[in-house]
């Protein structure tokens, strides 16, 4: 990557923040129909010598606490401290989701299937909006942290557009335990960015509303080798797991509707032709295993047990046969929106 050396002040908010300073303001984005304000705290750390500035960001979805405690735990024990360059921390970007313990906003609304957002359109469109045009423009490369959607769970993982030189870096800095290639998805920050030429890579862990000690740490870690990528940190943690590169990857779905137990973990391999699982009916008189049409890592899975027909089971990360990691496309030549072997509804949604 060929980082941008910024000026000698970042314009933010209204502010002027120069080299060497430390900063929080706070984006207003609305007010609730009580009349209290919804603003959006905004922390920038800045080295007296120039650099990239990277976007450190949570809290896209209000119930995916992991992303927004790594952030939290990074300020808290005063981490965040460049060497050159300049981070932007942005704890939760979605502040009604995380008073409402929701993804949404309160229009019901995805903020990150609204980028680039509209000044006048829905509540999560003003939202995409106002980072769009407040903070995108300042950012370089960012890490945008996640964690598993309603009861599903996810094993520490990095997901971006593989075969692009910076986005590779990115995360082969970051070194989690997996690495998948993800196809950009409409309306997501990750695509906002790829169109401005601006890296990208999301990190996910966990399940929504429950900490994973294990993988805000590895967060942690992660990013902090990114930094010393760019020359931001003089030193970081070396990774304690392999990191595996899943250059496909799909959900194993329900055929049955009933009682979901499952027999595997996240971060396991599971073999062709292994039983995971059984779906039951209530009743007692039925029960069916569940063999894997597929071998793979188990990098999600469902912790929901009463499951319908076609509901998502186990999310599995594949190795291509050939170990390849990376392909030969230009920089930011955009790529189909998903492999060409796989159904596009089998791809899993990125959060």
């Amino acid at each position: 990557m060929a980082p941008s050396t910024p000026p000698d002040s970042i314009h933010l908010n209204g502010l002027t923040i120069k080299p060497g300073e430390r900063v929080l303001t706070r984006l207003v984005i609305s007010r609730l129909p009580s009349g209290t304000v919804i603003d959006v705290p905004v922390h920038v750390f800045r080295s007296t010598q120039p650099g990239p500035t990277v976007l450190l960001m949570a809290g896209m979805h209000g119930d995916e606490v992991n992303g927004i405690e790594t952030i939290r735990r990074m300020i808290r024990r005063d981490l965040l401290r460049p060497l050159r360059g300049t981070i932007i921390a942005i704890p939760i970007l979605n502040i009604y989701g995380f008073l409402n313990f929701s993804r949404e906003v309160p229009d019901g609304k995805d903020v990150n299937r609204s980028f680039p957002g509209n000044p006048r359109g829905s509540l999560a469109s003003r939202v995409a909006h106002r980072f769009t045009r407040e903070i995108l423009p300042l950012v370089d490369c960012g890490i945008d942290f996640h964690t598993g959607g309603a009861a599903r769970s996810n094993y520490p993982q990095v997901r971006c557009q593989l075969g692009y030189p910076d986005s590779d870096a990115m995360a082969q800095a970051f070194a989690a335990p997996f690495t998948l290639n993800a196809s950009l998805r409409p309306g997501s920050l990750r695509e906002a960015a790829f169109k401005q030429q601006k890296p990208i890579i999301v990190y996910e862990t966990g399940e929504s509303l429950r900490l994973d000690e294990h993988g805000i740490e590895l967060a942690i870690a992660g990013t902090f080798r990114v930094l010393r990528s760019l020359g931001m940190a003089a030193d970081a943690p070396a990774a304690t797991q392999p990191n595996v590169v899943c250059m496909r990857h799909t959900w194993l779905r329900a055929r049955f509707a009933g009682l979901f137990r499952s027999h595997v973990q996240v971060g396991q391999y599971l073999e062709k032709g292994e039983v995971y699982g059984s779906v039951a009916d209530p009743y007692g008189e039925m029960a069916v295993r569940l063999e894997s049409p597929v071998a793979g890592y188990i990098v999600g899975i469902n912790h929901m047990p009463v499951v319908n027909q076609g509901d998502a089971l186990l999310h599995i990360g594949m190795v291509s046969e050939s170990g390849s990691r990376l392909s030969q496309a230009p920089p930011f030549e955009e790529k189909p929106s998903a492999p060409e072997d796989l159904d596009a509804e089998e791809v899993e949604e990125e959060p």
